[in-house]
């Protein structure tokens, strides 16, 4: 399987054997080993429900699952261990201790690593190693 951006893939269904469950709502990332810890799921019940990335299967045409019962109830648990993907878009980021740019997208590898993120710097889309970059930290405010 090729690469996969988590913007696509929360496009995407998850389905179990062609039967669609839901749609993926957010990503959780853990942004210090740059891993995608898995899917916010709404699902038919209008219900949130946590996917672990290793329990799914990204495709280019769904996110499939083997078991209905991989879709977790405890959705808070798992929104409190790791970093809203939604909520990182347009943070500033560094690489290699320099403002790269502000985040637009990571890519996914099929294990869930996230390989590089997309930034916007200066009007410009650029794609930078993961591994050479964190979340800038907020600005203290002079006031």
């Amino acid at each position: 399987m090729e690469n996969l951006t988590a913007a696509a893939a929360l496009r995407l269904p998850v389905r179990l054997r062609g039967i669609q469950l839901g749609r993926p709502v957010d990503l959780l990332l853990e942004t210090v080993t740059w891993r995608a810890v898995g899917f916010v799921v709404r699902c038919g019940d209008e219900s949130e429900r946590f996917l672990p990335y290793a329990a799914s299967q990204p495709r280019p045409e769904e996110i499939a699952v083997g078991s209905s019962l991989m879709l977790l109830e405890d959705v808070h648990f798992y929104r409190s261990r790791g970093t809203s993907f939604r909520g990182l878009l347009g943070v500033e980021v560094e690489h290699g201790g320099r403002a790269a740019g502000s985040l637009r997208d990571v890519v996914l590898t099929h294990g869930g690593d996230v390989s590089e993120l997309v930034l916007q710097r200066n009007g410009v889309r650029v794609q930078v190693p993961a591994s050479a970059c964190r979340i800038a930290a907020p600005r203290a405010s002079a006031a």
